[in-house]
């Protein structure tokens, strides 16, 4: 079952009509993912596919940002994040059966802008940004990125934004496709609400059989690829330039990228 006291970094709201609103709840951090909101993330969709008081999940954040990606802040190493998490979060996504509706406001960076695109609908403002910046800190993009940005706006655009860690617009997104919905900054939540009190409504599981066999397609490309990016993420945590981007990180400056 999807209940609070199961979940530390996540806010839990059920109501009536069986919309659930999950919210990543560390503003103080803009959300980012520390190893208890990464454990967390690999088995909230679980939860919510087994809970019968939920219909549609939202996924949202608290305050000005979605998720901000990875907390570089420190973990201890009983928290860490675990490469069979990160598989989970990815698999388990895909593998849902209930419809989820991502509302995404101000940031949604590395893994981040992956758990909200992984989504089955996906609400933002023309300024919220989105961007796969594993590399900025010299890991490979090995979380999801390499799963769903190709599969949500092609290949070679996908392999761009993974190589170069660059910014898109909501806006931007929502003209490629990847966006379902714009709302302004204040609405972005309530839309997502509303779309979700749609579906909720709706033939639950008629709506179910129409979305997952699309997710079995989306599942068998992850197959291929996220063993690989993940094992190529974690063979790049200790080189020299992850090294170096950790560094300029904490003393704010600008990384001197040099490994080859």
């Amino acid at each position: 079952m999807l209940i609070q006291e199961k979940y530390e970094s996540m806010r839990i709201e059920k109501s009536d009509s069986g919309v659930t609103v999950v919210t990543l709840n560390r503003p103080e951090r803009l959300n980012a993912v520390n190893g208890v909101m990464h454990r967390e993330l690999s088995t909230f969709s679980r939860d919510a596919d087994s809970d019968r008081d939920t219909r549609v999940v939202v996924l949202a954040g608290e305050g000005r940002a979605f998720c901000a990606g990875g907390d570089f802040g420190g973990d201890s190493s009983d928290d860490a994040p675990t490469a069979e998490e990160a598989r989970q979060i990815v698999d388990h996504l895909l593998e849902m059966h209930k419809p989820i509706v991502s509302a995404v406001q101000g940031y949604a960076m590395g893994l981040g802008a992956t758990v909200s695109l992984l989504c089955d609908v996906v609400v933002a403002g023309p300024t919220s940004v989105f961007a796969d910046t594993h590399v900025k800190m010299g890991i490979g993009a090995g979380d999801g990125g390499g799963v769903i940005w190709p599969l949500l706006m092609g290949v070679n655009r996908a392999k761009w934004f993974l190589m170069s860690g660059d910014r898109v617009t909501g806006q931007d997104l929502f003209d490629m496709g990847l966006v379902n919905f714009l709302a302004e900054d204040d609405q972005i939540l309530q839309t997502a609400r509303e779309k979700a009190e749609q579906l909720a409504s709706g033939p639950l599981k008629a709506i179910m059989a129409s979305k997952v066999p699309i997710n079995n397609y989306m599942r068998f490309v992850s197959n291929m690829i996220l063993p690989l990016s993940l094992s190529m993420e974690f063979a790049t945590m200790n080189t020299k330039d992850a090294k170096e981007a950790a560094s300029a990180f904490q003393e704010k400056r600008e990384p001197n990228f040099r490994d080859n």
